[in-house]
């Protein structure tokens, strides 16, 4: 009890702050870690847990395979590196993360191996998959997984959804949060969040072009399709991990329903977005946290006496091109950036899972 205590809090000295923009929508800053994304919660926690589990195994390494669309990656190298006893492999879609995403994957070294894979977030995600259960490969290694199809990643995200219900400081009985969803981990968090007793009204499902779940509630028709790239990359999932979770969660569509908006919005539209909150609120946001906007937005035109927090889930200068380019203007680039400018790419290009394989056998 005592180990896991330290452990929680030293992954929640990560600061959480909620941002007021106006009576009824507020954002909620998850991106204060060390990578600034959400991610870092889950990746600090499974970090400090498996050290734990490793060193009271003294003869066991630990290969952990890891799947990510940018932040994911980013904040599992930064949490992993240099723990003895465990190695880390990154598999990233080549050319769709953003360049400061590359660099906090790639540029880490010694136990973190960055893959630059030739093809989607969800070509990678089946890799990591189908990893886990090839033989030839578990023979040899000790594998586990940092995404979110690993229970671990999304445990500690529960607590943010009461921090940010205490941090409202309003007791409303309609509460709704609107979440920038991809591979729908953090969602189905604040989904245990309510089971467990916390009076969450409304979950607001924000997705991109890459919109499966959205045409599901729509239509009852659920139908994967190959990811679509976005300005908003890490919610770039056609068939998500975690969807089934909910699924089995809520039993049925109809109570799923009851509790889940879902929506969809462009490129186009979360550059409009990016630009309003700037314009009218004096707040810059990342196109992820503008796509949950979108979704308030959209939200409240016919819930209008809600409470409505939407998620900031990564500093907008981990798109500095897209934000700049959407406020025209130049923003500052925090520290813990700037640290990784001059660092050097060091990743290793595969094509297939073959090559993929071939690289971890040799």
């Amino acid at each position: 009890d005592d180990i896991l205590k330290k452990i929680i809090e030293g992954v929640y000295k990560i600061p959480i702050s909620l941002v007021t923009l106006s009576n009824s929508i507020s954002v909620l800053e998850l991106f204060n870690g060390p990578t600034m994304a959400f991610k870092d919660f889950g990746a600090a926690f499974m970090a400090r847990c498996m050290q734990y589990f490793i060193s009271i195994e003294d003869d066991k390494e630990l290969t952990i395979l890891v799947a990510t669309s940018g932040d994911t990656g980013a904040a599992v190298a930064n949490a992993f590196h240099k723990i003895k006893g465990i190695n880390v492999v990154i598999l990233y879609p080549s050319k769709k993360v953003s360049f400061i995403q590359e660099k906090q994957i790639s540029t880490l070294n010694e136990n973190i191996t960055a893959i630059e894979y030739d093809g989607s977030f969800d070509d990678c995600q089946s890799a990591v998959k189908k990893a886990l259960l090839d033989k030839d490969l578990c023979k040899k290694f000790n594998f586990t997984t940092s995404n979110s199809i690993n229970i671990g990643r999304w445990l500690p995200q529960i607590v943010y959804y009461f921090i940010g219900y205490k941090l409202l400081n309003k007791r409303s009985n309609n509460l709704a949060f609107s979440v920038p969803s991809g591979n729908y981990g953090n969602l189905f968090a604040g989904m245990i969040s309510k089971r467990m007793g916390l009076p969450i009204d409304k979950f607001i499902s924000s997705n991109n072009s890459n919109n499966v779940v959205d045409v599901y509630m729509k239509t009852k028709k659920y139908i994967p399709k190959a990811s679509i790239e976005t300005i908003s990359n890490a919610m770039d999932v056609g068939d998500p991990s975690n969807f089934i979770r909910i699924q089995e969660l809520y039993k049925t569509y109809s109570n799923l329903k009851d509790d889940m908006y879902t929506c969809s919005y462009s490129d186009e539209e979360t550059v409009s977005a990016i630009l309003e909150l700037y314009s009218d609120y004096n707040y810059l946001s990342d196109p992820h946290g503008a796509v949950g906007f979108l979704g308030v937005k959209e939200f409240v035109k016919s819930n209008d006496n809600f409470n409505c927090i939407f998620l900031g889930t990564a500093h907008p200068s981990k798109f500095i091109d897209i934000v700049e380019n959407s406020i025209n203007k130049k923003i500052e680039l925090p520290s813990q950036i700037k640290e990784y400018l001059n660092k050097t790419k060091k990743s290793v290009f595969v094509k297939s899972y073959e090559e993929f394989k071939t690289f971890l056998l040799d």
